[in-house]
């Protein structure tokens, strides 16, 4: 087995060196490690980095397994399953009936396990139990749905309180009825 000794002192000076280089010494330094050009576009800054970052890996290794998936989930837009992750405590068990039908799902430390497989957020699973686009949360009765309102105070105009703001349906007067002869 082939041991290297990691020399921490000797690839800070090469990180360092590389944030003196010019763009075009850092595209060639790129292509090298690489084997392809940077993507247009990219800053020298980011280049510079990108190389920097590689070197590290290189020496001390690239992350860990859970710190992957966890920046594919963000990267995927999973923003939520992670901040449910925080509250709901690995096997916990959330029961959900729709249409006469029966769902459970539990809380497992990477996401939430349904039907053999886990998924990274509960608003996939709502979405496959439902075929529409529901809040996982919200589905699972997480959050509550009547948000304590506030009342609206009254304008000039002496609109009334406690009516709820946004869009709402129209309301007729009630129809006169003619007096019958």
């Amino acid at each position: 087995m082939d041991q290297r000794t990691i020399d921490p002192a000797a690839i800070e000076a090469e990180v360092d060196r590389i944030r003196s280089l010019g763009i075009d010494a850092l595209r060639t330094r790129w292509r090298q490690m690489y084997g392809f050009k940077p993507p247009p576009g990219v800053t020298k800054d980011i280049i510079g980095r990108m190389i920097a970052y590689r070197i590290q890996e290189e020496a001390f290794g690239g992350l860990d397994r859970q710190t992957r998936k966890l920046l594919d989930r963000l990267a995927r837009g999973d923003k939520a399953g992670t901040e449910l992750n925080r509250r709901l405590k690995p096997g916990t068990v959330l029961v959900r009936e729709y249409q006469g039908q029966r769902y459970t799902v539990t809380v497992m430390r990477d996401g939430f396990a349904w039907n053999g497989a886990t998924y990274g957020s509960l608003s996939i699973i709502a979405r496959a139990i439902t075929g529409t686009a529901w809040n996982g949360p919200r589905f699972f009765g997480l959050r509550n749905e009547a948000a304590k309102r506030k009342p609206n105070p009254p304008d000039q105009q002496g609109s009334k309180p406690n009516m709820p703001s946004g869009p709402t349906e129209s309301v007729r007067p009630p129809r006169r009825r003619k007096p019958t002869p």
